[in-house]
């Protein structure tokens, strides 16, 4: 056969070919697209801006179960494993298995296929389905300078479902001290590479820092503070939900924390900082006396856009867990303006994390056809 003709055929083919992938990829990016303006219930009470999946030993609720445990009282949810796997020492418990980290001394490490099992569960569901979901990316070691090159690779490999990064940990009492390796840091330049990353990807950031150490010394400033602040004002492209407001179970609210907190609310340098008022253990703070619960509800009166609410359940088996927790926060529901209330409850989840999909589609679709 003529060479000029065979190579003619070759470019024919070849050039088919690309039009093929580039249709099958217009496709797929585009229904991504579509699935962010499907419909949520519109009686919805609250979007969970704290979930999940997964326990400590990558055990859990099925997706699919937990958009029909959702029905029509819970509007929208984050969707995230725990990026930590609690090893089963035989050496520690014997043939007894553990499922949480404060049943062994055995250490946690980091588990990265977490991101793998939450892609694939969330692209089995429907479009309306998945509408009602934000996954998040979690299984990276913040320590490690190459942690960006695996959420790179998350959003490359599993295009149109991830919509943020977290919850992930830095200081919490008494993991943080269990885990395998490297102590986590919030001066670790791995963790300014990533939230820098996060900001140019738009991915929403959500971040687990204790706001002290569990058993600080009487009258000692909660030195995480002033790193938090620091960290935060290092990355203001960056969306960041610091996670419980930094509470914890041991580490409890300190006295001038509201007025420490609004500090912050009132900087201009960290109007890309929001909180969420997820887990029961928080909802307990701010319910503890008409006083604790006056004092946090004109915060988020004054502050409206600021806050998120979540639940920080646990891999649940019906939604009872998730209604519990709304309803423990009842006297703060109450007592916040009908403004603040819609805001902390479901629009602020609506406005960031609608906006994450979108800059996220479009980094995924950049960098997807620059690859290729």
């Amino acid at each position: 056969m003529n060479t000029k003709l065979q190579e003619d055929r070759y470019n024919g083919r070849l050039h088919s070919a690309v039009l093929g992938f580039a249709l099958v990829l217009s496709v797929v990016l585009a229904a991504s697209s579509r699935t962010a303006e499907a419909e949520v219930p519109a009686d919805a009470i609250f979007h969970d801006a704290h979930f999940h999946l997964t326990n400590y030993v990558q055990e859990g609720t099925d997706m699919k179960d937990l958009v029909g445990m959702m029905g029509s009282k819970i509007g929208r949810s984050t969707v995230f494993g725990i990026p930590l796997q609690q090893q089963w020492s035989h050496s520690n418990t014997g043939d007894w298995a553990p499922t949480y980290y404060l049943q062994t001394d055995a250490p946690l490490y980091y588990y990265s296929f977490t991101d793998a099992h939450i892609a694939m569960s969330y692209k089995s569901l429907t479009a309306d389905e998945q509408a009602r979901l934000d996954p998040m990316i979690t299984g990276f070691n913040p320590t490690d300078m190459y942690a960006v090159d695996h959420i790179k690779r998350v959003l490359t490999t599993f295009p149109g479902v991830f919509s943020g990064i977290g919850e992930f940990t830095i200081h919490k009492e008494f993991v943080s001290a269990k885990i395998a390796g490297e102590v986590a840091s919030l001066t670790n330049p791995a963790l300014d590479r990533i939230l820098e990353f996060a900001g140019e990807a738009g991915l929403v950031v959500i971040i687990h820092n204790d706001i002290d150490m569990p058993f600080p010394k009487p009258g000692q400033d909660p030195y995480m503070l002033a790193q938090m602040k620091a960290l935060f004002a290092r990355h203001p492209e960056t969306t960041i939900i610091w996670a419980h407001i930094g509470l914890g179970r041991i580490v409890r609210p300190f006295e001038d924390q509201a007025a420490m907190a609004e500090v912050a609310l009132t900087d201009p340098k960290l109007k890309h900082v929001y909180f969420d008022i997820s887990w029961d253990e928080v909802a307990k703070y701010a319910n503890s006396s008409l006083e604790a619960t006056r004092r946090t509800a004109e915060i988020l009166n004054r502050y409206p856009d600021r806050f998120l609410f979540g639940t920080d359940v646990v891999a649940p088996k019906s939604a009872d867990a998730m209604i519990e927790v709304y309803d423990i926060y009842k006297p703060l529901w109450a007592a916040l303006t009908p403004e603040a209330s819609e805001k902390v409850r479901k629009g602020n989840y609506e406005r960031l994390f609608d906006e994450a999909r979108r800059k996220v589609r479009a980094w995924e679709k950049a960098n997807i056809e620059s690859d290729r």
